[in-house]
């Protein structure tokens, strides 16, 4: 796929901001590996070898009778019972991290929180789960949440804008004039409200911040359509017979595009740290989810537990910078008064 010299000049561009390139490896290597982050933190093997079968725990659960136990149920792998069994005619690899985000560690050297060691890298929250388990799936539900609701948002912002900007007029009006009542709408009180009817959940969360965060994305797409509906290639589309709908989506929107993908990453920095917040009140994800602003708020709550609050700020710290690092680098790759 050969790339337009425009195209060519914006990647170059992004390339010579080092801070943003190094950023976006740096971001990529840590989300790729959240990613398979029950192969690395789980409390369930990767393989077990026995009697001469293999078993991948990870992927499919097994009854404790299939190891020679005598429960129907799941087998509980960092039971010592269990695991003498298994030991007897086999063995089993482990991941480098033995526990879940959920698991409770109940051989503490100290009572939870207990401080960092061998076993526990970061050492445990105040239930006796392991800190770095929990940073790893919440690295990775923030930024799955942050992905997705940036991307619907754009969507749904990118066509209300440019449904106003092409036709004008009263519809125009009317619309700004929603969008100046919805936007005063107090976000956080209703969430609270929400809170205490309903256990919020990842999706309903996501479709409640979605309500208002594409209201973002309307104003530079509205202005860029005000501005291009005029030019003489969009009224010789007109005149040709070609329709509304085409010249938006086909001759105007890509011009609109430029702002929309400079602001995305700002917007994804945005919808983190909305969950980090939420999750650091009280009102985000359901309670005993891996959560970033969980762990915040447990560092806040543990004055005497330093790890919980040191290890939550560096984690959400790194990942703020990441992502606004890529911000100003996508930036500047779609500003043409930046040099090569």
């Amino acid at each position: 796929m050969t790339l337009s010299p425009l195209a060519q000049q914006r990647l170059q561009r992004f390339k010579n901001n080092r801070r943003a390139v190094w950023s976006l490896w740096i971001f990529s290597i840590i989300f790729s590996v959240t990613l398979v982050s029950e192969l690395i933190a789980n409390d369930k093997p990767l393989l077990v070898y026995y009697d001469n079968d293999v078993y991948l725990p990870v992927f499919q659960s097994y009854s404790e009778t299939e190891f020679g136990g005598d429960f129907q149920t799941e087998a509980d792998y960092r039971d010592p019972y269990v695991a003498d069994l298994i030991n007897e005619k086999g063995w089993m690899i482990w991941p480098a991290i033995p526990f879940n985000y959920s698991t409770i560690n109940y051989n503490l050297p100290s009572p939870a929180p207990s401080p960092p060691d061998g076993t526990n890298w970061l050492g445990t929250d105040d239930n006796g789960r392991d800190v770095v388990a929990r940073i790893l799936y919440g690295f990775r539900i923030s930024c799955l949440f942050g992905f997705t609701l940036t991307l619907i948002s754009a969507l749904i912002g990118v066509a209300a804008g440019a449904v106003q900007g092409y036709y004008g007029g009263w519809l125009d009006l009317m619309f700004q004039r929603f969008i100046e009542v919805w936007s005063s709408m107090p976000t956080l009180f209703m969430l609270i409200i929400l809170a205490s009817v309903v256990q919020p959940s990842f999706w309903m969360l996501m479709g409640f911040l979605l309500l208002f965060s594409w209201m973002g994305f309307v104003g530079v797409v509205r202005a860029e359509f005000l501005r291009t509906r005029n030019f003489e290639y969009v009224q010789a589309a007109k005149a040709l017979g070609m329709s509304n709908l085409r010249i938006m989506f086909r001759h105007v929107l890509p011009n609109a595009m430029v702002a929309t993908l400079t602001l995305m990453p700002f917007v994804l920095s945005g919808s983190v740290t909305t969950l980090t917040s939420l999750d650091f009140l009280g009102f985000g994800l359901p309670p005993g989810s891996p959560s970033l602003g969980e762990l915040l708020a447990q560092g806040k709550a543990n004055i005497q537990a330093p790890w919980l609050g040191l290890s939550a700020f560096f984690v959400i710290g790194t990942l703020m910078a990441l992502l606004v690092f890529i911000g100003e680098g996508v930036r500047d790759a779609f500003d043409p008064r930046v040099s090569l």
